[in-house]
């Protein structure tokens, strides 16, 4: 019983530290590229950045990630996610910056 009370906080306190990166990239990530409320992007919540629900990051979060740590930051600015418009994260022959403005997932190869 101890063990279980254990793992179930240790799996809140993982889930708490990361829940705030979520609004700060949204946020940040919507005014950058004025992302309508309905599109893809919005849709895919963590996704835009993680595979699935899961804390593992998909191309574009790894790529955004690198950016943050090169300019010292924990929070996106509108210059980390430009320097990273020109990268193709999920190989899918569409710049991160073209996908990002059509509202596609820059993350996702099947989405271009």
């Amino acid at each position: 019983m101890h063990f279980t009370r254990m793992a179930a906080w240790a799996g809140f306190l993982v889930v708490a530290s990361s829940a705030p990166a979520l609004p700060a990239i949204r946020s940040e990530f919507t005014k950058h590229y004025k992302s309508a409320p309905a599109g893809a992007q919005v849709k895919a919540g963590c996704a835009l950045c993680h595979v699935g629900n899961t804390l593992k990051r998909n191309p574009y979060g790894a790529d955004l990630e690198k950016a943050l740590k090169a300019a010292g930051l924990t929070k996106p600015t509108a210059a980390v996610f430009a320097k990273i418009e020109n990268l193709d994260s999920d190989k899918d022959g569409v710049k991160n910056g073209v996908e990002c403005a059509k509202g596609t997932l820059p993350g996702d190869p099947k989405s271009k």
